[in-house]
């Protein structure tokens, strides 16, 4: 419910991509090549070795360089999209309540709870999200907003952590 108040009334993450200049223009001439599904690099060298050859060198510097994922056309599966996301916040939630099982015996006081689970909860929805900027060259925009987004779902999980605790 966060995630859709995140996403669908605050909206910040609204600029988190733009547009293709032209649009258009750059889909029809995509559409013949049937690109299917998955992550796509270009220029993309053939190995290691080639990516210090003058010809590649080129190619990168003449551009563009991209990083791209294609999904399957039509209307986005966000039924699918919704429930890896509560399996993803179940696995999360059950790591940080594991290692708090771990490190402290029933009856700890809510606010050791809540730091124990808010940290392991924080690691595991925001911490990945920074090889985004570093490899990626997703902005750093996205990645501190969707680090902030990560923040907030910790601070719930460890609130409900801590009031649930036996």
């Amino acid at each position: 419910m966060v995630s859709s108040f995140i996403h669908m009334v605050l909206q910040y993450h609204a600029g988190d991509s733009r547009a293709f200049p032209e649009e258009a223009k750059v889909m029809d001439a995509l559409r013949p090549f049937e690109i299917p599904p998955g992550d796509y690099v270009m220029p993309r060298p053939a190995s290691t070795k080639e990516m210090n050859e003058p010809a590649f060198i080129d190619k990168m510097k003449a551009g563009p360089v991209a990083f791209v994922t294609v999904i399957p056309n039509g209307p986005m599966a966000i039924g699918t999209s919704l429930a890896r996301w509560f399996g993803y916040s179940l696995l999360v939630g059950a790591i940080a309540g594991y290692t708090a099982g771990l490190t402290l015996g029933p009856g700890a006081e809510y606010g050791l709870v809540f730091r124990v689970v808010g940290m392991v909860a924080f690691a595991g929805y925001s911490l990945a999200i920074l090889q985004s900027s570093i490899w990626w060259y997703r902005s750093w925009r996205f990645t501190f907003l969707t680090m902030f987004d990560g923040a907030v779902y910790a601070l719930l999980t460890a609130g409900t952590f801590g009031w649930l605790w036996p």
